[in-house]
């Protein structure tokens, strides 16, 4: 989580901070901030003493200087605020679908085959794809070292952001990429997928065989990257994400005095109620669109209200909230793949 991006509007996730949660606390400000040029020392260091070559570090930090746009950026992460549903009637368009679908057929082969040994639906992976860098067409173009050092450097999350310019130079030193391709957004999420780097070294692949996990321009590598990360989250294949259900001004009442809201880790997951086994969800009275009741299915399911809308999560949308930890994406990819799925 990362981290979305080409999202046409912010809604309490910063652009390419979708496959890491950061932490909100504000850092100490140290009372004697060295200088640049001595805390980059500090960080050629422990670099060596992580094995990094120090011919990769000297070129990854030649001319190196601290980038002011990425201190403004991380300073003004929240733009807008929207209610979700408007957020989603507007990011989950007619055209997106289309396009969706028109990517689903071209890719369907290579798609089934990442599926085949990852157990994530194509349709799934493609609504990813499709949020993060609209279908492959936008991934980022600022450099990645300057980014992280800059961010690393300043003093609201040093820690976070030293960890992730040491991981950025390990790629470069394992030579996944070359420092004239490394790059992202301004917080460093990388590639099609928007990884970060530590993200990128644990679920990156190379699913073309040819000796790199190219997620800037490699398809199959971006659909298996993008695989691998649900799927070591826990993705549970032929189960949905979730649903849209209805409930009755009674029935929300009723929820509200007998259902506690959820606990997680996760910021967005404390708007959800439960969860419950369906049949308990049945027996307060939520019900399928056209007022059926839900099906018998031993499943449990957390209640989110999104403005207008109402839907019943399952296990998999915690997944989905783990690669971006904000319902109005979640949310958004669900919606797409399913309507990816079915044209709808």
């Amino acid at each position: 989580m990362t981290m979305c991006r080409l999202c046409l509007l912010v809604l309490a996730v910063a652009a390419g901070l979708s496959v890491v949660a950061f932490a909100q606390e504000q850092a100490p400000v140290p009372s004697e901030k060295p200088t640049f040029a001595v805390w980059l020392d500090g960080v050629r260091r422990e670099a060596v003493e992580r094995g990094i070559r120090p011919a990769t570090i000297e070129t990854a930090f030649r001319d190196l200087r601290p980038v002011e746009v990425a201190v403004d950026r991380d300073r003004t992460q929240v733009e807008f605020v929207l209610p979700i549903d408007v957020y989603l009637k507007r990011r989950v368009s007619r055209e997106l679908v289309r396009t969706g679908r028109r990517m689903l057929g071209v890719h369907r082969k290579l798609l089934d085959a990442v599926a085949a040994r990852f157990g994530v639906e194509p349709q799934v992976v493609v609504a990813v794809w499709g949020l993060e860098s609209n279908f492959g067409r936008f991934s980022g173009v600022r450099p990645i070292v300057p980014m992280l050092a800059t961010l690393a450097y300043d003093v609201r999350r040093p820690a976070l952001f030293r960890q992730e310019l040491l991981a950025a130079l390990t790629i470069l030193d394992r030579g996944d990429v070359d420092l004239d391709r490394f790059r992202g957004s301004w917080a460093g999420a990388l590639g099609q997928p928007q990884f970060m780097p530590s993200s990128y070294l644990k679920y990156a692949e190379d699913f073309d065989g040819d000796g790199r996990r190219d997620i800037w321009s490699t398809t199959a590598d971006v659909f298996a990257s993008i695989a691998s990360y649900l799927t070591q989250h826990g993705w549970r294949r032929g189960e949905r994400w979730g649903r849209e259900v209805v409930v009755s001004k009674p029935v929300a009442a009723k929820i509200a005095d007998q259902v506690a809201w959820r606990p997680t880790g996760c910021q967005a997951g404390r708007q959800m109620r439960g969860p419950l086994p369906l049949s308990a969800w049945n027996t307060l009275g939520v019900r399928l669109p056209g007022r059926t009741p839900l099906p018998a299915a031993s499943m449990e399911a957390s209640l989110l209200q999104a403005g207008k809308q109402v839907y019943l999560l399952y296990r998999n949308y915690d997944v989905l909230l783990d690669y971006n930890c904000a319902h109005a994406y979640a949310l958004s990819v669900g919606l797409l793949a399913d309507r990816v799925a079915t044209g709808k």
